[in-house]
């Protein structure tokens, strides 16, 4: 019987250790996300003070999209980069709204099918479709680049400076990552 209660209890103190572990961060990152019509007319409306524009194209069944949400995103360090250097938006790839840029009309062409894709889901990812993925453009809102999947904070701070520092465009990659040192350890 003493073997069965030291058992349980050893069982229950593991239990409640691995529980505690789990908690999630008390700091919350503060993020400010915009539509993408409304990043497009931020940029337009400060012609002299541009950001580049970091869209995070994910879909709601997408579990690697909501890991990076609840991980990377999470992280105050990489919210703070990211509201400080780009307008950042949320653009759900199924989305079945219409959206109006300068005047040109994107819609998802079959709304009421499930998985159906938008057309600006596809035309920034080029028809590559994986999620998440991050398009990154630049002041004029043309493309720089896309980097799908989902990437740990620490990965993903190299990845948010290279782009917004604007060091790719005199750097290759693996030189600026060989020399990179973050705030993240």
């Amino acid at each position: 019987m003493l073997i069965s209660v030291i058992f349980v209890s050893l069982l229950c103190s593991n239990f409640l250790f691995a529980q505690e572990a789990k908690k999630p961060s008390t700091v919350e990152a503060k993020f400010k996300w915009y539509t993408f019509e409304e990043a497009h007319a931020l940029n337009k409306k400060n012609p002299k003070s541009p950001k580049k524009i970091f869209v995070d194209v994910y879909t709601d069944w997408c579990g690697w999209c909501k890991k990076m949400d609840a991980e990377t995103f999470a992280n105050p360090v990489i919210a703070d980069y990211m509201n400080d250097h780009f307008y950042c938006v949320k653009l759900d790839a199924e989305r079945k709204d219409t959206i109006m840029i300068d005047g040109i009309k994107l819609v998802n062409p079959n709304p009421t099918v499930k998985r159906s894709t938008h057309q600006l889901a596809n035309e920034l990812l080029r028809n590559q479709m994986s999620y998440p993925s991050y398009v990154f453009l630049n002041e004029k809102g043309e493309s720089i680049t896309v980097v799908p999947g989902f990437h740990q904070a620490k990965e993903f701070e190299a990845i948010l400076s290279y782009f917004g520092s604007d060091a790719y465009l005199t750097t290759k990659w693996e030189d600026y990552i060989a020399k990179f040192q973050g705030k993240l350890k």
